[in-house]
């Protein structure tokens, strides 16, 4: 069946929603609720139609396959690392600084750019609450720890775990650790000139309190880490690859969805056996993860006939070689979620397979596009406030510690475009 481009609508009415909800009616749209009520009425209306037109079996995989494994993980990574707590007050020299986004940047891979982001924001507030000029390192913290960070693993952020669900391989993310290394490097390396420079500006005798008031870092909640070894092998071992059954099509439901019971069993577990009062350290509440459930449920019912659509006029975009596809994911990951995004372009690259028994494919299309597709989503996302979920939630709670952040605008044009972009530009041309 040919796609009618009015069936994309509803998808780009969400997305538009996402991204200047917070703009306009920014009280407003902070109420999960009204965010559901957007998803229910652009979703349903899809749903409806896909049916009605013979599409039901793409909606169904598209909400049980995708969208159940998406939320269950995401609810997995905040719910365990919402269990460990990380106290303590350091000097905050830069090179202090540098080694939290640095040990950040490596966590992002294993728990998540939202888990890694979470569990260091508020030490690291912590440390810094001395020093004056600290708006650079909460910007820098986004992008290294919220997004760059997260390139190595499914687990890293959300835009390859739907492309893992596409049939990449759990290590072959593992594969863009030349491009993951290099592009960290510089963050951390400007990062460190920056805050250096920042450092001498400092009040002495901000300086002089600062070291004075140090206490030494206390880590609890430390069952939690066993529960994330369990979230990684989960994903890493628990998938049709290793376990064929679940790819069985007649498969009961409760085998192909074995990855998604044993996560829920380590969501239940992290749960009932950490402390409340840990958690009420970490401000924990489920309001970030409700937002990203209610949100999602609408994205992925309403990209369903966007992705048909694109898999189906690929070949019309004029996309084809790497680093559009760099730059065509990226521009916008930098607007609108990452995660779709992903499976969008995704969709393009799979448009462009002639053959898919064709060697040197992997979810489904070319090698290399598939990389360029993780790097524009990954990397990009940390061009705007709204291009990955961690991002808004970092600049939130740096508020709340009465941290005065950049306007949206403000962030682009102080930060993403003069810091961020040259980097992404200089990675892909050595890399892609």
């Amino acid at each position: 069946m040919e796609i009618p481009v009015f069936s994309l609508i509803p998808f780009v009415i969400m997305l538009l929603c996402i991204a200047v909800g917070p703009l306009v009616a920014e009280h407003w749209w902070e109420n999960n609720r009204n965010k559901l009520i957007v998803s229910l009425i652009l979703g349903i209306p899809t749903a409806i139609w896909l049916c009605l037109n013979g599409l039901s079996d793409d909606l169904i995989h598209q909400m049980v396959f995708d969208y159940v494994p998406f939320i269950i993980l995401l609810t997995a990574l905040f719910t365990v690392t919402g269990g460990i707590h990380i106290g303590g007050n350091l000097a905050a020299k830069p090179i202090v600084n540098t080694a939290f986004l640095g040990i950040g940047y490596l966590l992002a891979s294993i728990m998540g750019t939202t888990g890694a982001a979470m569990l260091l924001i508020r030490p690291l507030i912590e440390t810094n609450q001395e020093r004056k000029h600290k708006v650079h390192t909460i910007l820098f913290f986004i992008a290294a720890v919220a997004n760059c960070g997260g390139l190595l693993t499914p687990l890293g952020d959300p835009p390859l775990f739907l492309l893992y669900l596409k049939g990449a391989g759990f290590t072959w993310f593992m594969g863009m650790l030349p491009e993951w290394a290099f592009a960290g490097a510089l963050l951390l390396l400007v990062y460190f000139i920056v805050d250096t420079i920042m450092y001498k500006k400092e009040n002495a005798a901000d300086i002089a309190r600062d070291n004075n008031e140090k206490t030494s870092i206390k880590i609890t909640g430390n069952i939690n880490f066993l529960y994330l070894i369990g979230v990684v092998c989960a994903v890493a071992f628990i998938n049709p690859g290793t376990i064929p059954a679940m790819g069985d099509h007649h498969a009961p439901i409760y085998v192909k969805l074995l990855r998604e019971i044993v996560l829920v069993i380590l969501i239940l577990a992290s749960w009932f056996t950490t402390k409340q009062q840990i958690r009420k350290e970490n401000n924990y509440s489920w309001g970030p993860i409700i937002e990203v459930a209610v949100l999602f449920v609408g994205i992925f019912a309403t990209m369903t006939p966007a992705l048909l659509f694109l898999k189906a006029n690929a070949d019309s975009l004029g996309i084809t070689e790497p680093w559009q596809f760099v730059y065509a994911t990226g521009a916008l990951s930098s607007f609108l979620d990452n995660a779709p995004t992903a499976l969008a372009f995704h969709s393009v690259a799979g448009g462009l397979v002639a053959d898919p028994t064709l060697p040197g494919l992997v979810a489904g299309i070319d090698e290399v596009l598939l990389k360029a597709i993780s790097m524009g989503a990954v990397f990009f996302g940390a061009m705007t406030y709204i291009g990955n979920g961690p991002n808004f939630m970092v600049k939130a709670i740096a508020e709340q510690n009465k941290i005065e952040m950049p306007s949206f605008f403000g962030y682009m044009f102080k930060f993403s475009l003069i810091v961020l972009l040259p980097i992404y530009v200089i990675t892909q041309l050595i890399f892609l």
